[in-house]
């Protein structure tokens, strides 16, 4: 293989890592949760738009960072080199214990509630289990292997994904019998909603949705020249995305009965059924969860990178940065879907969800905001990218985000609480493991 297509090869497995990352459980999940509070079309349409406009602010400022800070890790290299390393230590424990291994338990265990939905005999939830224990196990042996299998499996499953949506998308429209009698414009009380506690709640989970914008910096050493490559490929992925979460939850609300999806988890197959019958459900419904193959694939390559920088500079966790033959991070790697899979053993779906995207969202937040710390202190630094619109790009993150940080903690204090916990734990790992380190010395 030529050297060009080489650098072609990672540039388009990159971008399906981002996209891949985010199309999963969240958008085939949430509205159900959403649903329990707002009623309007133009509100619930407006949710995925405002957060499609969070994520694309995140990925402009993340894409500045990574042009300036090239190297894999995410969060846990910027928030080092901006802040203090024991801020990066927890930045990559919380991406470590939460910011992959839970999202990918979600998406595996939605991927087993699709796939036991279609089938005509009721099935016991620890089947569930064990059918999302063994798509991380499997997923893991492939992604531990080899460079070329990781790479070619993750753009062959991300260009299915992407297809399997507009096609879902377009046949709803034209086969179901019966278009909800529902309004996508703005109606009376709907400007009062969109400044609501129930909206900022909501917004979570949509952020959560979106949750994989920047999963390009975790992979910025694997390309060519990431200075020019990553902004396009930050910018790329979160526009396709945010065009297909808007598309999608349209087609959901126009098919199906908002009774009919309330509380529930399951709504690409409820929503299939209502368009296609019981037997076009199924069908559609299998499919819909195969695509969460993918999610749950980009999650695995993309993760273990932090596991492995963290490696690299703590003696202690040495081990997390071995590599293969084919320089792959197979312990990191093996870590984060032991990790998984304790998650799906022994956790539950809703709570997870509210407490994952609240902890990744502060993350988030202080990286963000590190952009402005990074031109303070190193205004000289080269910068080949620079942020769109700055500082309007990075304001308008700031300002949502805490909105809806707000509303989270003060009206489900309990998730806001163990993800404020998840923090500190992190920040006494790194204590100890400082104190390990200069003993050693």
């Amino acid at each position: 293989m030529t050297q060009s297509a080489t650098n072609k090869f990672a540039y388009t497995t990159v971008i399906a890592v981002v996209i891949a990352n985010m199309v999963g459980t969240g958008v085939f999940t949430s509205l159900g949760f959403q649903l329990l509070e707002l009623r309007s079309g133009f509100v619930l349409l407006a949710l995925w738009a405002v957060g499609g406009l969070i994520a694309l602010c995140g990925a402009m400022t993340y894409a500045e960072l990574g042009a300036a800070l090239p190297r894999s890790g995410g969060e846990y290299n910027f928030l080092s080199r901006i802040y203090h390393p024991s801020v990066g230590f927890v930045s990559g424990w919380i991406s470590a214990t939460i910011g992959f291994a839970a999202p990918t338990a979600l998406a595996a265990m939605t991927f087993a509630a699709y796939t036991t939905s279609v089938m005509p005999q009721p099935i016991d939830d620890q089947v569930e289990k064990l059918i999302a224990v063994a798509l991380i196990v499997l997923v893991t042996i492939v992604h531990s292997s080899s460079r070329r299998q990781s790479g070619g499996m993750q753009a062959v499953f991300t260009l299915l994904k992407v297809a399997v949506i507009v096609v879902f998308c377009l046949a709803a429209l034209l086969l179901v019998d019966e278009p909800q009698p529902l309004t996508f414009l703005p109606v009376a009380g709907d400007m009062r909603l969109l400044t609501s506690g129930a909206f900022a709640i909501s917004l979570i989970y949509v952020s959560y949705a979106y949750t994989g914008w920047n999963a390009a910096t975790y992979l910025s050493s694997e390309l060519d020249n990431p200075q020019r490559d990553l902004p396009r490929i930050l910018f790329i992925g979160t526009a396709v995305v945010t065009l297909l979460y808007v598309a999608l939850n349209y087609v959901f609300l126009r098919v199906t009965a908002m009774d009919a999806m309330r509380g529930e988890i399951e709504i690409g197959f409820i929503a299939a059924e209502s368009a296609f019958g019981i037997s076009g459900g199924r069908f559609a419904g299998l499919a819909l969860a195969l695509l969460l193959i993918s999610t749950v694939s980009a999650m695995t390559l993309a993760g273990p990178r932090v596991l492995q920088v963290i490696g690299e500079d703590f003696a202690v966790l040495k081990s997390l940065s071995r590599i293969n033959s084919d320089g792959l991070p197979y312990v990191a790697i093996r870590t984060q879907s032991a990790l998984t899979i304790l998650f799906i053993l022994t956790s539950g779906f809703e709570s997870i969800l509210v407490f994952a995207g609240f902890t990744l969202a502060l993350n988030s937040f202080v990286t963000v905001f590190g952009v402005f710390v990074l031109r303070w202190r190193q205004p000289e630094l080269p910068r080949p990218y620079r942020t769109f619109a700055y500082p309007l790009t990075p304001v308008i993150y700031l300002l949502l985000t805490g909105w809806t940080l707000g509303y989270v903690l003060y009206h489900r204090p309990t998730e806001g609480a163990f993800g404020l916990a998840v923090i500190a734990s992190g920040a006494v790992v790194f204590m100890l493991s400082s104190r390990w380190q200069r003993r050693a010395t």
